[in-house]
């Protein structure tokens, strides 16, 4: 009889505590340990952070580093096996897969959230109601470095003062997109603004600075939208709607913010991920991809991707969907296709 008690209480403590061996153990019964590097854009930051901070709640014992150096910065790193996770605000360039190929880097390029680049203004700036992609091309191409210097050479009724520019730093892929969005040629840029691979330096510049613009990732904007005005962009194609439009869920989601939505991604080193603790990581990160990328003020995948980049993972399919061509203008069909 207490031989049969001793049974039945091990089975109802083991019952009390499954969660607790979920949380502390692998698939194989086994304590995770180990450490995860994680560098590169500083737009994926903070969902990369959000699902690092989750997981070592999770797994104390796990190590999990996030960098942000900037996507080209990520990928010379992650290029030479120095981590083992890249955040990337653009997809791979043929370059940086080359440099991986020579250093028999094989990866999964895996797409996590959408992303809409806020084009933004100080709280008390009142004239600029709208903008079209014709301005901020005038106001950002090579061209107008040294001679677009003041708001009424954008437009004739705004103020007759200077505007201080402040946006990514050249190792940033939000740079590299923004440039071939609006300009047509990425890295193709003036050079006389205030750069910075960390968006929240960006952030204070304009919020302290009355005759600011700048533009960063949405996220950035929204955790700070007491601080900072967005400006409606328009980029005068009828078919995404009249006016301007503004960067949120719906219009990133629906593909009517243009030319400045598109998909962020995380590229995972496949040797890496062949350790139990970083396997554990990438599933966990896309399982939670979609909430903690919304919270964190991105737009999360539409359902029926995610399932998809599982399968990229449980597959190890390597090398990119995009083979080094721009993402600028890319959909969620689009994206849904290049996963199909």
């Amino acid at each position: 009889m207490k031989k049969t008690i001793m049974m039945i209480t091990a089975v109802l403590l083991m019952a009390g505590c499954g969660g607790q061996k979920t949380e502390q153990q692998n698939d194989a019964g086994q304590t995770l340990t180990g450490e995860i590097r994680i560098d590169g854009s500083s737009t994926v930051y903070p969902v990369s952070e959000a699902v690092a901070e989750d997981f070592r709640g999770i797994f104390p014992k796990v190590n999990v580093t996030v960098g942000e150096s900037g996507t080209g910065g990520g990928f010379k790193k992650f290029g030479r096996g120095e981590t083992d996770i890249s955040n990337a605000s653009r997809p791979i360039k043929a370059g940086e897969d080359s440099i991986c190929r020579a250093n028999n880097i094989e990866y999964i390029e895996l797409p996590i959230c959408y992303d809409g680049l806020a084009v933004v203004v100080h709280t008390q700036n009142n004239w600029v109601d709208k903008m079209t992609v014709a301005e901020l091309k005038k106001l950002w191409e090579p061209a107008a470095q040294g001679k677009i210097m003041r708001w009424n050479q954008i437009r004739p009724e705004w103020p007759n003062q200077e505007i201080h520019l402040f946006g990514a730093g050249t190792n940033s892929g939000t740079f590299d997109y923004f440039t071939e969005a609006i300009v047509g040629k990425s890295k193709e840029s003036r050079g006389d603004y205030t750069a910075s691979e960390d968006d929240n330096v960006l952030v204070q510049g304009v919020a302290s600075d009355k005759l600011a613009l700048g533009f960063f990732g949405l996220a950035y904007y929204e955790n700070n939208r007491d601080k900072l005005k967005i400006i409606p962009i328009d980029d005068e194609n009828e078919a995404n709607g009249a006016g301007g439009i503004i960067p949120n869920l719906e219009t990133v989601r629906n593909g009517t913010y243009q030319p400045l939505s598109r998909p962020l991604f995380i590229y995972i080193n496949k040797a890496s991920i062949q350790r139990p603790e970083m396997k554990m990581f990438v599933n966990y990160y896309i399982e939670h991809a979609q909430k903690l990328a919304e919270e964190v003020g991105y737009v999360g995948l539409p359902d029926n991707i995610y399932p998809l980049v599982k399968n990229r993972i449980e597959k190890q399919v390597t090398g990119s969907m995009f083979a080094g061509i721009s993402d600028v203008g890319v959909s969620m069909e689009d994206l849904l296709g290049k996963m199909d």
